[in-house]
């Protein structure tokens, strides 16, 4: 996916280089070339970014589950269910 963006960055780039303004060089290249690829970028991304979501939402209950987690009842935080 970033080799793509990478060579429509480098496309845009050209087209903005042979502008003959540099105000019309920078519009050529956020419009060509860094809006477009973002956009892209952002909607490619989507499913990872949800996955990532879900596993970190999954990684924070299966760490606060009470199930795990033995019980320290007593002051001195030894294990009731050992002994």
């Amino acid at each position: 996916m970033y080799i793509v963006v990478i060579a429509w960055l480098y496309v845009a780039l050209m087209m903005a280089i042979t502008e003959k303004t540099i105000v019309a060089g920078a519009f050529t290249f956020l419009f060509y070339g860094l809006f477009p690829c973002a956009l892209f970028v952002w909607i490619v991304g989507t499913p990872q970014r949800r996955r990532n979501r879900l596993r970190q939402a999954q990684d924070i209950a299966s760490t606060s589950s009470p199930s795990l987690k033995p019980e320290l009842d007593q002051s001195d935080r030894r294990d009731t269910e050992h002994d």
